[in-house]
Formats: C-alpha cells, structure tokens, sequence
C-alpha cells in the first residue's frame, strides 16, 4: 500500500510541475470569466450562452489535459526507463498503472475544481442587454490570478522552490479566496448576501464533468500503454466525437434490435448523460440523485478501460 501511495503522489506531483498544466488551469480560469463579461445580442439568452460556453470549454480543456497528462505519466516514463526502473522494485504492473491513474485523477480534480469556481462566478457575471459587464469581479479574480504567479515567483526565487507547482497550489488558493471575496460584494460594488446571483445548479454539472474528464483520463491511460502524444490524442478524440453522437449513430438502431449497434452503443462512453448544460437551459434542477446513478456509470466504465489499460501494459516491453 505505502508503495501505491507513493506513486500515486509522485504521479500527481508530477502532472502539477508541467507548465502546460499551469497553462491550461490558468486559460480555463481566465476564458471563463471572459465569456461571461462580453455581450453576445442572444435576444435575451446571453447567460445560457455563457453557461454553456464556460462548461464546454471546461470539458475541452479536460479532454486535453487528460491525454497530455497521461502521455507524461506512462508513455514518457516507458520512453525513458523510469517505468522500468521502478518496476524493477516490488512494485507490480497493476499497483504501477493504478496509482498512476489515481494521481492522473487527482491532478485533474483540481483543474476542473479551478475552473468550476471560475464558472460559477461566470454565471453571477452573465448579463443580457439590459445588464453590463461586472467589472469589480472580473478586475478582483484576474488580480487575484496575478496574485498565484507572484507568489509562485516568490517562492522559487526566495525560497528554491518549483515555480509551476508552486504557482499551481497557489492558484487554487487564491481562486477560492477570490470566489468568497467577490460574493460578497456586487457587480455595483456594494456589500451583498453571500452567493447573491450565483447559479448553484453549474455544481453538479460540474461534478458530472469531472466525471466524464475521469472516463477521458482512464481511456488516455489505456492508449499511452501504446501509442505517443498525437496518436493517443486522436484516438481520445474519436471517442469523445463519437461519444456526443452515439445516441443517434447507435442509440436508435441499438433499440431496434441491431446487435452490431448494441455493441457500439455499449464500448462507447455516452457523454450525453454527463453534459447537463440542456437542463441548466430549461431551468431544470439536476438532483443528487442522479450524480450518484452517473457515478456507477463511470466507475463501471472506468473499471473497464483501466482493465483494457492493464491487458495492454501486462506485455508491454520496457527495455
């Protein structure tokens, strides 16, 4: 176990120190927010459009930060010989591939968590033609974005510390301080009741996201066994493109009796039932419900990929 543990933080500390972690984390944060303070002329709808923007560019930031993520953890380090090296250890190749896709979903946890704050703040700050743009938010949560780099600065110039981690850990701290500071105050710059204008249903959206950003990290997981960067994001790609339209291709034929369609309709993740952005646009409430039922889902789904990833990696020569 304490072997487990070990290289899931050392995976998890790994993904943090890349700087296109920080570089994503830090896009997601600021995009959010920006999409929330330009008029889009939606006749009425520009806070849907917000909302829905913010949340798509959280899943595409996942999708891709789940495969450059996994690409870094296993197939650099098979390149290299650091699996090898630690493999040599009493360390098996299951223990080996399981830690790392924990600390491939912890460092993915704080991404999302990162831009989940940003996108709750992006829906107090939606406005329609009748509104402007919350110039007191956006100005406190970019100085408070400036504030993580500073302090990230501060502490590898001072202190001999890694600048990106640091910087990370940082930005997590200083998004949340923002988050609370800013809803106390209105877009006017008066003091408010706390969460005043805060669209508290993006939550469990949320949380389904992060769901469907773990199914996208297991499948990565399985084709960096294999293959490198740009063929592990094309094949991820196909999943995710074919994932949206699986209830059309397969969906329908699948009810129809086709058995070819069942299976497909089966080994494709359907990302539909974790994308709630149609149920944010119809003032519906997703219930807690529900994301413990798309829990199952995702760890049956997982289960799978992760035991395809182990199938691959069992023979997988490190030499």
């Amino acid at each position: 176990m304490r072997q487990f543990v070990t290289i899931a933080r050392n995976a998890f500390m790994e993904l943090v120190r890349q700087p296109v972690f920080l570089l994503i984390s830090t896009s997601v944060a600021v995009l959010a927010v920006f999409l929330a303070s330009v008029p889009y002329f939606g006749f009425g709808d520009d806070p849907k459009l917000a909302k829905d923007s913010v949340l798509a560019l959280l899943l595409l930031a996942g999708l891709v930060c789940a495969v450059l993520s996994a690409s870094s953890s296993v197939t650099r380090e098979i390149r290299t010989g650091t699996a090898l090296a630690v493999l040599a250890k009493p360390v098996s190749r299951v223990q080996f591939l399981l830690a790392k896709y924990v600390g491939l979903a912890g460092a993915l946890a704080v991404l999302v968590y990162i831009g989940m704050l940003a996108a709750l703040l992006a829906s107090r700050m939606a406005y329609d033609a009748y509104g402007s743009t919350d110039w007191v938010g956006l100005g406190l949560f970019c100085a408070f974005i400036v504030l993580a780099y500073l302090l990230g600065a501060f502490s590898n110039f001072f202190l001999r510390r890694p600048f990106v981690s640091d910087a990370v850990f940082s930005l997590v701290a200083s998004t949340t301080l923002a988050f609370v500071l800013i809803n106390f105050i209105s877009k006017e710059g008066r003091l408010q009741a706390w969460g005043s204008g805060i669209d508290w249903r993006m939550v469990p959206a949320g949380v389904l996201l992060l769901f469907a950003v773990w199914i996208l990290a297991a499948l990565a997981l399985a084709c960096s066994t294999r293959l490198e960067v740009m063929a592990s994001l094309a094949v991820c790609s196909g999943f995710f493109l074919l994932g949206l339209m699986s209830d059309y291709l397969f969906g329908r034929r699948a009810q129809a009796g086709e058995w070819w369609a069942a299976v497909f309709y089966t080994l494709l993740p359907n990302w539909q039932l974790l994308w709630m952005a149609d149920a944010l646009d119809q003032e519906r409430y997703i219930p807690w419900s529900y994301v413990g039922t798309a829990l199952v889902y995702v760890v049956g789904y997982v289960g799978a990929a992760l035991a395809v990833a182990l199938a691959l990696f069992q023979d997988r020569e490190l030499t």
